[in-house]
């Protein structure tokens, strides 16, 4: 006798190693978003591996409790609201007289104005490419087969 084969949905096994592994996959992106002003990682690898848990969750959940965490409708405005970070550092660098995305006058110092510039840039891009990610998965993921 043939088993039924067991859903992700249904897979308790795959239940406990997302709801385990979630949080630090979460906290991982957080340290990679901002640990790239100093080392590898930065906003894009940052907002992949976020991106990325939130499929995991909605593989393994479902779609609709992966949608109560994030609706779709904030993910869209996170993709406006990354990318008007990154584009409004460049022109607030422009305002205050330099090239855009000029960090030298974002402070007194330009070593910390270089500093706060390239963070807000890669908190911008790590937002945008986050919430790109989850409204793709989520425009793919709710089509239904006919």
């Amino acid at each position: 006798m043939i088993d039924k084969p067991i859903s992700m949905k249904s897979n308790p096994i795959l239940r406990g190693v997302t709801s385990i592994t979630l949080g630090p996959i979460l906290l991982f992106a957080w340290y990679v978003q901002w640990h790239g002003d100093y080392g590898p990682g930065g906003g894009f690898q940052a907002g992949v591996i976020f991106a990325a848990a939130i499929i995991a969750y909605a593989l393994i959940y479902g779609l609709d409790r992966a949608q109560r965490f994030i609706p779709p409708k904030s993910a869209e405005i996170g993709v406006m609201a990354g990318w008007l970070l990154y584009i409004g550092t460049g022109v607030i660098s422009m305002l205050l007289g330099a090239n855009f995305l000029d960090y030298d006058v974002l402070a007194s110092d330009p070593l910390h104005g270089q500093h706060y510039g390239i963070l807000a840039v890669e908190l911008g891009v790590g937002i945008t490419v986050a919430a790109v990610m989850i409204v793709l998965f989520y425009a793919f993921a709710g089509r239904r087969h006919r």
